[in-house]
């Protein structure tokens, strides 16, 4: 199946970057689509909940500007990522705001629902959910999402256990539709990887943590750039979902890493996300690709060097 156009089109390299808790915020969304690939923010990263409004402005008029005065290389598209979780109260005014704005994709996450997909197919934006295992993939296509990002292991924030060549393989049996892969994707190899085991495109999130625009502390983006996968680890501790998290910083926060007691999924609540040693705020949630990134760059360094290393691989595979 041929993607839509939204996900074609103006793209430099065929990659989402995912939505940050706390971290992504206009700039750093701006700074992507003007590299080239999809800009993507949480909803919720908006506080208080009259700032998305002010954001969607800020973001849609000056990718237009932008557009207008480079013609010749127009920006990628963005999209907002949308939790559909009970404890997330500001749901429905978001996805007001989303619809006002005609925002071109919505990543929908922790819950798929039809009635955010009818919203946002009212204007012509498609929607993307996330998923940790075929049977959500399914379930996330009969409620009308348009495309599916398969969050492997591995993956930064919250993730699954799923190796990516086992849940792409599965997906693929049903489904033709878009299909994105998340999970330790860091450099351009891993995105052109990506492609070849079935994926549409790449999501990668933790890289763009450790850049310029990103919205995290000097400490945080140092942990990236000094970090390996071995400094990584898996506990549904902090938000009730298991995800993927810094070593460095759940010491920092005076917890033993190795021995984080197993929690309820009713703990979560979005609401209370950014009080007292909490992820995202003080527990840095972050991949098993980070050893790939070795500095702090701007974003479109960043991008730039997915670009190089994408071309590379590619060249390397058609060499007899």
């Amino acid at each position: 199946m041929t993607l839509p156009a939204i996900l074609r089109n103006n793209l430099r390299l065929p990659v989402v970057a995912a939505p940050l808790f706390i971290i992504s915020h206009p700039a750093l969304t701006l700074a992507q689509c003007k590299a080239g690939v999809v800009g993507a923010f949480p909803a919720l990263n908006a506080r208080p909940q009259s700032q998305l409004d002010e954001w969607l402005a800020e973001i849609t008029e000056t990718l237009r500007d932008h557009d207008a005065s480079h013609p010749d290389r127009p920006a990628a598209p963005f999209a907002v990522n949308q939790i559909v979780h009970k404890s997330n109260r500001r749901l429905e005014q978001d996805l007001m705001l989303c619809v006002k704005y005609k925002v071109p994709i919505v990543i929908s996450s922790l819950g798929a629902v039809p009635e955010v997909n009818d919203a946002i197919h009212s204007y012509g934006g498609i929607v993307l959910h996330d998923v940790i295992n075929n049977r959500h993939a399914n379930s996330a296509i009969r409620k009308g999402a348009d495309g599916l990002i398969a969050v492997a292991a591995g993956a930064g924030g919250h993730a699954g256990t799923l190796s990516p060549f086992a849940i792409v393989q599965e997906i693929r049996e049903w489904f033709e539709g878009p299909l994105l892969l998340s999970g330790a994707i860091a450099t351009g190899g891993a995105i052109l990887a990506a492609q070849a085991m079935g994926a549409d495109m790449a999501y990668i999130g933790s890289p763009f943590i450790a850049t310029t625009e990103a919205r995290a502390g000097a400490p945080y983006k140092q942990a990236i750039v000094e970090g390996s996968a071995a400094d990584i680890v898996y506990s549904n501790h902090f938000t009730g979902v298991h995800g993927n998290y810094l070593r460095s910083s759940i010491r920092t926060a005076g917890l033993d890493p190795d021995n984080l007691p197993e929690a309820d999924v009713s703990i979560m609540d979005f609401e209370k996300a950014e009080s007292g040693p909490k992820a995202w705020k003080d527990i840095w949630g972050c991949g098993q690709g980070i050893g790939a990134v070795k500095d702090i760059v701007a974003t479109e360094a960043l991008v730039a060097r997915l670009e190089a290393e994408y071309r590379a691989a590619r060249d390397r595979l058609r060499t007899p």
